[in-house]
């Protein structure tokens, strides 16, 4: 893959809509989320940059990402010492850039402790013009600096949530952070859904958590459900987003379902945040 700076036409400037995928819970399919989300979006012409903020950099690597040799990555630009546009990457599918990830990202937190604006070094870096419609930034499964970084930075949060167990109590800790966050950071930021991951309808338990989360947070949580598939898991194997890899599968077609369902909140968001500007 190449670097981005000469394809992109930078006179088509525009400050993107950002959105993260958080859950600090790990193997929920957040980053399957960010890259087939993503892909959808660049599907139907919309220019998307992936972010990858966690130090694994699965999201790289599933877009066909080589992380070794990389000149700069996330870490290069959390810190001030490299561009946005010059450190992105192309990727095999068309109008999908990502930012990749490095494993310098495992020590960005406690770099980040004693540097002045901490909480401030994505949005300064992000909320900028840009080439791009959309910004996803794949967030660490961690309620860290990085992530804090993340969520001032988007206009909203999509949140993978497992249907397992303990769903819901981990949902309760990740809610609190965001409103601790609109309060004291970015009163803009939205919860733009929660996502059911790895659905299994052969499993009583996950009918269960569906319908207590549905109980829980209501209309937030959006109708397409993504269910267990072994293709999603092939995917990354293959430096593809499931959605190019197999757009057959069960998997893709609910990203694809999901995706449809994101624009259209993405139009009630923009018209709502258009509405308090203007009051």
């Amino acid at each position: 893959m190449s670097q981005t700076s000469d394809r992109l036409d930078t006179n088509d400037m525009r400050i993107p809509r950002i959105l993260s995928v958080a859950n600090q819970k790990g193997g929920v399919g957040k980053t399957t989320t960010s890259v087939n989300l993503a892909t959808a979006l660049s599907a139907i012409g919309q220019k998307v940059l992936l972010v990858d903020l966690d130090p694994q950099g699965n999201a790289s690597t599933g877009l066909g990402i080589r992380r070794a040799g990389l000149r700069s990555s996330t870490y290069d630009v959390v810190f001030d010492d490299a561009d946005v546009i010059e450190t992105a990457q192309t990727t095999r599918v068309p109008n999908l850039d990502v930012l990749p990830s490095s494993i310098h990202l495992s020590g960005a937190e406690v770099e980040l402790v004693n540097l002045e604006r901490r909480e401030f070094r994505l949005i300064e870096a992000l909320r900028v013009p840009m080439p791009y419609d959309y910004i996803i930034i794949d967030c660490p499964p961690s309620l860290s600096l990085l992530t804090l970084n993340a969520l001032i930075a988007s206009d909203a949060v999509i949140v993978p949530l497992q249907c397992e167990f303990y769903a819901l109590e981990g949902l309760s800790h990740l809610v609190k952070t965001i409103e601790r966050v609109q309060k004291n950071f970015n009163d803009g930021l939205e919860i733009h859904g929660v996502v059911l991951t790895m659905f299994d309808r052969r499993n009583r338990l996950s009918s269960q958590v569906e319908d207590d989360v549905r109980a829980h947070f209501g209309e937030r949580v959006y109708q397409s459900v993504i269910p267990r598939n072994v293709r999603l898991s092939e995917a990354p194997s293959h430096g593809l987003p499931a959605i190019i890899y197999d757009m057959q599968c069960p998997g893709a077609r609910a990203y694809i379902a999901l995706a449809r369902e994101v624009l259209k909140r993405e139009k009630e968001l923009i018209g709502k945040a258009q509405l308090k500007e203007s009051l």
